[in-house]
């Protein structure tokens, strides 16, 4: 399978989905933080990571439902639709916390709305180990000579090997 959306030959979603997985567990550490009797701001800091994770998982979803599309319809198909849903609703738990917090005055962190954002990293840790499902999936896919032509570089001559007979 070749992604529909790539960056000088990678796939961009797998690039995509690095961001809003860091920022989710940035959010919960400011969080942590907050509630556990850190500064004000931190809740604050907390709230707008937060924010911008899910807007990160805006854009990683677009690209993951565009390559979903040359998936076959095989168990491949299924686990990739799995790993976007999965990450769909990582991001749903933290648009609730975020939802609840964006009416206060200073947007702080409660001990229940941790609990919803850890729960939230653990249906994360639940997508991650999909994504590493696909990837081994895709990159048993390659052949060796597109393995070889990727370390090499785009400019470098192709050589074909030959292997000694036994």
């Amino acid at each position: 399978m070749q992604s529909r959306l790539r960056v000088q030959g990678h796939p961009i979603q797998p690039m995509l989905v690095t961001f809003p997985y860091g920022l989710f567990v940035c959010a919960v550490i400011f969080d942590l933080a907050d509630v556990v009797g850190g500064p004000v701001f931190l809740g604050e800091v907390g709230y707008w990571t937060a924010v911008a994770a899910l807007v990160t998982a805006a854009l990683t979803a677009v690209a993951g439902m565009v390559d979903l599309w040359d998936v076959p319809p095989d168990r491949t198909r299924h686990t990739a639709i799995s790993f976007n849903v999965v990450n769909a609703g990582m991001a749903g738990l933290f648009l609730l916390s975020c939802l609840v917090r964006a009416d206060a005055t200073n947007r702080g962190a409660t001990p229940a709305l941790l609990v919803v954002e850890m729960l939230g990293l653990a249906v994360g840790g639940v997508g991650v180990h999909l994504g590493a499902r696909l990837m081994r999936h895709f990159d048993a896919t390659r052949s060796e000579t597109a393995s070889v032509e990727l370390v090499r570089g785009v400019d470098a001559p192709t050589v074909e090997v030959v292997r000694p007979r036994p």
